[in-house]
């Protein structure tokens, strides 16, 4: 199956997905939708990781469209105001390089740098007024990014934001300490962790500024709101994870779904794959059940009231935006360049990093 035949980057090339990781379901019953301010979006977002210093300008010519990140948030937050989609863009962006960042220091031993960033993006996230001018670049593009976010909704948002992400630094500190000592988490242990890592309610919460709405607390921890929110955000680490085994086991990674059931539930690679293939699938079929669940809440809620109808509204959008996730991140896997790793001269250093942009001297 091609997505987008004539492409969504600047070079018009057609994506065929390996078998082994084709979902027909995602490709025949998840419809691709891209936000129309996408190219706009692009281009902002590449001028942006020039004047924030995220990237060198031959790096930004040579791989930012092609690593595909503005794609991914824009067929995901459909109907989001042009501002803030553009602010969640640039963040997930910085979001990625912070990822490189973490992972040089990892691969390099950088244990006291990595110290000092994690302090450091604590800081910026409770107080991102104060850090816009940072002299590390990466704490002061998401003083940047955050400062932006936090405009949108209320400060009650903004602190349930602080927190989750607050939740993913610790999390990523978790995965650097678990890389340096070789030490591979348990299953559950690693599912949990993951939901950090991958930040599955940071991308959850801006749903709601996407929508112009803020769901109080009656909404949001309901269990049918929840349990779509988390299936779909299951669904892209798993694939990200289905997608990057083989990879990662060749690069002696320590935190991959597959390699927790390898090295814990003594599966064979094969097994594993096939493992971590039906909890994605079935991250897919139970999805549509929730759906339906959080419709009938959106009915429910429109109680014949103006706010009622907005509330069901807000709601409706959100878990269409949850729907969009799926099929955005499966393209997402097959056409940006962040996954071409038989592509590149060095298969453990990703081309589009360079020593600057990652901290080092």
């Amino acid at each position: 199956m091609q997505a987008f035949p004539r492409g969504t980057t600047a070079t018009p090339t057609a994506v065929v997905v390996p078998p082994s990781l084709a979902l027909p379901v995602v490709e025949s019953a998840f419809p691709r939708r891209l936000h129309p301010y996408w190219p706009r979006l692009q281009e902002k977002t590449r001028q942006w990781l020039l004047e924030k210093r995220l990237m060198p300008a031959d790096k930004v010519r040579e791989y930012a469209d092609g690593l595909c990140y503005t794609d991914l948030m824009a067929g995901y937050y459909l109907g989001a105001p042009d501002e803030v989609l553009q602010a969640i863009a640039d963040y997930s962006a910085w979001f990625f390089v912070w990822d490189d960042r973490h992972d040089r220091y990892v691969v390099h031993g950088r244990t006291g740098d990595w110290r000092r960033l994690r302090y450091r993006l604590h800081a910026a996230l409770d107080a991102p007024r104060h850090h816009l001018r940072h002299p590390d670049p990466l704490v002061g593009a998401f003083a940047d990014s955050v400062l932006r976010l936090y405009g949108f909704l209320s400060r009650t948002w903004n602190q349930r934001f602080a927190r989750h992400f607050h939740a993913v630094i610790e999390a990523y500190d978790r995965e650097f300490r678990n890389r340096n000592e070789g030490r591979v988490p348990r299953v559950e242990e690693y599912l949990t962790l993951r939901r950090h890592t991958f930040a599955h309610w940071i991308w959850t919460d801006l749903l709601e500024p996407s929508a112009g709405y803020e769901f109080p607390d009656a909404v949001r921890k309901k269990p049918a709101y929840r349990r779509a929110a988390l299936l779909s955000q299951e669904f892209a680490a798993w694939y990200n994870d289905l997608c990057s085994l083989p990879k990662e086991i060749a690069g002696d990674e320590v935190h991959n779904l597959g390699i927790s059931l390898i090295t814990h539930e003594g599966l064979t690679l094969e097994e594993a794959v096939d493992e971590v293939r039906r909890r994605v699938e079935r991250c897919v079929s139970e999805f549509t059940e929730a759906e339906r669940d959080v419709l009938r809440l959106a009915d429910d809620l429109a109680d014949g009231t103006v706010h009622g109808k907005e509330l069901s509204s807000a709601v409706r959008t959100c878990v269409g935006n949850m729907r969009n996730w799926f099929s955005t991140v499966y393209w997402f896997h097959h056409e940006s360049g962040r996954y071409r790793v038989d592509s590149w001269d060095d298969r453990s250093t990703p081309p589009y990093v360079t020593n600057e942009a990652a901290g080092e001297k």
